[in-house]
């Protein structure tokens, strides 16, 4: 679902980028015959480990790792390997994380490291087939035509670190193409000031194979999401590196935690120049 189809309101986060972000690799181009191969196999293959999707609705031990090897299936079958560097993932109770957004290919991408529950586009419940897989992940639903009931989403937000859950936002409020990028809203960082828990900044970043940046897994502008499930399933192979930042403590000042985190999450990345061309992302996550 494209962002057009919101009514645009002068407070919604807005990428500038567009289409022409998206750079598809040609430097390491298959034979077509490869390439169909290697889709069907990869469709086949989601076919396959999709619909275990349900077992993350039972009251099973061991949801947590059940939900991050769940996620790496997905990624495998979709062609995507992921590799984490930086500090250690800390088993911690009621931690929120945040990070940049550039895909949906996110939402497998962080439950595979640090598994928890999304604040997301309330109408994302409603989409085929991912709608359901973040349904189960019991997604904190956020309706960013309705900025009277954000009060609400961050008491659920605090309340779900109170009770010790893991709690997953992503503070631009829109996708980029992953070079240019947005800044971090405060809004959500005052759930973790409320509940008085920690934040954790991740740092994502998609490459190609030979670890030149790709655009290949954004959803943005006019893309649909099958264009870009496409992009991704028919391209050699996508390589997502996790950075794990410094956990940052609450303090008592949102924008202040939203500028640490952000600083955190941009890291080497923040000397890079946002695109001036505007357009519109896809807010699927908050």
């Amino acid at each position: 679902m494209s962002s057009h189809a919101l009514v645009d309101h002068a407070w919604l986060p807005r990428a500038s980028c567009d289409s022409s972000c998206i750079r598809v690799d040609t430097t390491t181009a298959s034979h077509p015959a490869v390439v169909a191969l290697r889709t069907a196999a990869r469709i086949a293959c989601a076919i396959v480990v999709f619909p275990a999707f349900a077992l993350l609705a039972l009251p099973l031990p061991g949801r947590s790792r059940l939900q991050r090897l769940y996620c790496r299936m997905m990624l495998r079958c979709l062609g995507v390997r992921i590799t984490v560097s930086g500090g250690p993932i800390r088993n911690l109770s009621g931690v929120l994380v945040v990070s940049g957004h550039v895909s949906w290919i996110d939402v497998f991408t962080i439950g595979s490291v640090l598994p928890g529950s999304f604040v997301a586009r309330a109408d994302l419940v409603d989409w085929p087939g991912l709608g359901r897989v973040v349904r189960l992940m019991k997604i904190i639903p956020i309706d960013r035509n309705d900025l009277r009931r954000l009060p609400g989403v961050v008491r659920a937000v605090a309340d779900r670190l109170q009770a010790g859950k893991t709690v997953v936002a992503f503070p631009e409020g829109t996708t980029w193409c992953g070079v240019g990028y947005g800044p971090f809203k405060p809004a959500m960082f005052q759930g973790a000031i409320d509940a008085g828990r920690p934040v954790q900044p991740l740092r994502l970043s998609y490459h190609h194979r030979d670890g030149r940046r790709s655009t290949v897994p954004s959803f943005i502008g006019d893309d649909s999401l099958l264009q870009s499930i496409k992009r991704v399933i028919t391209t050699r192979q996508t390589v997502c590196h996790v950075h794990v930042s410094s956990l940052q403590l609450p303090g008592d000042d949102r924008r202040d935690l939203a500028a640490r985190c952000e600083a955190a999450v941009r890291g080497a990345s923040r000397t890079l120049p946002t695109h001036q061309h505007v357009a519109g992302g896809h807010a699927l996550v908050a």
